[in-house]
């Protein structure tokens, strides 16, 4: 039996897709902890694993939300806002990440601790003689490239000598202007605990990982040649089923003949006349299409009277969804990409702040969907994109063999192993061959 800790700062995206991988390891006979935001607590009990609540209640701000939590946050936006959340959000809370992983670690250790691409704390606690550090990416792989722009322009690769200037130039900038409070921040913890400081990012550190579980295929990451030697592509772990669901009463429309376009904005970007409304005006008068949105939280009644061809419910589990789907609508949350190609469901993005531009712009470069590089379209654009990827096989071609890649690579199952394999050896199982993205630049 191997001991595993997973450490994960207190938001649903970051705790949530691990937990298939923890309920994997339970089932194999495995002793597993984690330490995150309370409001996960029953979440992770339901796995098996054992919770550990984060012991400075500022720094958890899993039931408020970060607006609620952070009230100079909701007056913050574009880089003045990122800057904040890099800072006050993902640093601030290390030296206390540490000390409590410390005293997680002196009652019993572990032969591995698991944290999500954010949590900074786990890389000082390896520093510090601790287990080695496994990661796990919630969002596209963001590990600085000489091949890639920095994350949050939603630039596509350029290599060659002209384009590594351009990226070389450009991550400087950003590491004076955007980087520099947060790693200051970061440094004040590394001090208090006697370790040398750093010049990293947030994107920096997942490289002190020995092992980094990738949570899609291959084919939808951009092919760069210096992606670091520990990635490992599992593709997105499967969601337990939501036995206490039941479908709506027009869940038969389904398999009506039509095709179905579903439309999500999911849990974080909720603004409902971002993507939603303008979705369910742009296709109101398709009488081929049957239009599903899913709020995400959103009482559907604020829509207020629906066209003939329109459903709307607050949640409908994905995996009973999508098999009947035939394009997804989103505005680039990175599970819902994921879960709508384990389906093998073509793309419409339409999305730019946290992650998403950088979602969208592969959803375009990976041949699955179009992006349309706004967080506001206007209904002609959605209507356009929308027929433009149903009129086109190559889109439902390309998202069915990333399908057929997400299966290869094994999801929380394979995610497993590789975790057994580490804490067994200390280093990670060496790469196979075939799920290493060939460059195409």
């Amino acid at each position: 039996m191997a001991r595993f800790l997973f450490a994960t700062v207190p938001a649903v995206g970051h705790t949530a897709p691990a937990l298939p991988i923890a309920r994997e390891l339970v089932a194999r006979g495995h002793s597993v902890r984690w330490y995150t935001g309370v409001a996960s607590a029953d979440r992770i009990a339901a796995t098996g694993a054992t919770f550990h609540p984060i012991t400075n209640p500022e720094h958890d701000y899993s039931e408020r939300g970060l607006d609620g939590h952070y009230p100079r946050r909701r007056e913050l936006s574009g880089i003045r806002k990122l800057r904040f959340d890099l800072t006050e959000v993902f640093a601030a809370p290390v030296a206390g990440q540490v000390r409590d992983l410390m005293a997680l670690l002196d009652e019993e250790p572990a032969d591995v601790l698991v944290g999500d691409t954010a949590f900074i704390g786990g890389t000082l606690v390896q520093d510090l003689g601790g287990p080695p550090l496994a990661g796990f990416g919630i969002s596209v792989l963001a590990f600085p490239s000489r091949d890639l722009a920095p994350f949050g322009f939603g630039l596509r690769p350029v290599g060659g000598p002209v384009g590594r200037v351009r990226n070389r130039a450009m991550d400087a900038a950003m590491r004076n202007l955007l980087f520099r409070p947060m790693t200051t921040e970061v440094n004040k913890a590394r001090q208090i605990f006697g370790l040398r400081p750093t010049r990293d990012s947030v994107f920096d550190f997942p490289r002190a990982t020995r092992l980094y579980l990738q949570f899609s295929p291959p084919g939808f990451e951009y092919p760069v040649p210096d992606i670091p030697g520990q990635v490992r592509f599992v593709g997105p772990p499967r969601p337990r089923p939501d036995l206490t669901w039941r479908p709506p009463s027009w869940w038969d429309d389904l398999a009506g003949g039509r095709r179905v376009v579903l439309v999500n904005q999911g849990t974080v970007a909720t603004d409902l006349d971002q993507l939603i409304r303008p979705a369910i005006s742009a296709l109101a008068g398709e009488e081929d299409l049957l239009v599903v949105a899913v709020t995400g939280g959103p009482d559907p009644a604020v829509l207020g009277p629906l066209p003939a061809n329109t459903r709307v419910e607050r949640f409908i589990p994905f995996d009973n969804l999508m098999p009947h789907v035939d394009v997804f609508v989103t505005n680039g949350g990175y599970g819902g990409v994921q879960l709508a190609l384990a389906h093998g469901v073509p793309i419409v993005g339409a999305g730019k702040t946290e992650d998403k531009i950088e979602v969208n712009a592969r959803v375009a470069y990976s041949g699955v969907g179009v992006d349309l590089r706004t967080q506001t379209p206007g209904a002609e654009r959605v209507r356009a994109a929308v027929r433009q990827v149903l009129g086109d096989p190559a889109f439902t071609t390309t998202a069915r063999r990333l399908r057929a890649e997400i299966e290869a690579c094994g999801r929380e199952q394979r995610a497993a192993e590789l975790l057994e394999y580490l804490a067994a050896h200390g280093v990670p199982e060496p790469r196979r061959a075939s799920t290493a993205p060939l460059a195409r630049l």
